[in-house]
């Protein structure tokens, strides 16, 4: 990348897209930081085995 390029990005407001843990997304917040927050837990609570199950079954 270009040193202009470098410094646009270091110098442009954050934006952030949070997944799941909402208290990140929340100190982000009241630091004044843009944030979407996507309330997301992992396919099966993150059971690998039950997960399988679930995909054989197109859900």
């Amino acid at each position: 990348m270009s040193d202009e390029i470098n410094e646009t990005l270091l110098n442009a407001d954050l934006k952030v897209v949070n997944l799941g843990l909402e208290s990140f997304a929340l100190e982000l917040t009241q630091q004044g930081v843009e944030v979407v927050h996507v309330d997301w837990t992992p396919p099966a609570g993150g059971d690998p085995a039950l997960a399988e199950l679930l995909s054989k079954l197109g859900v």
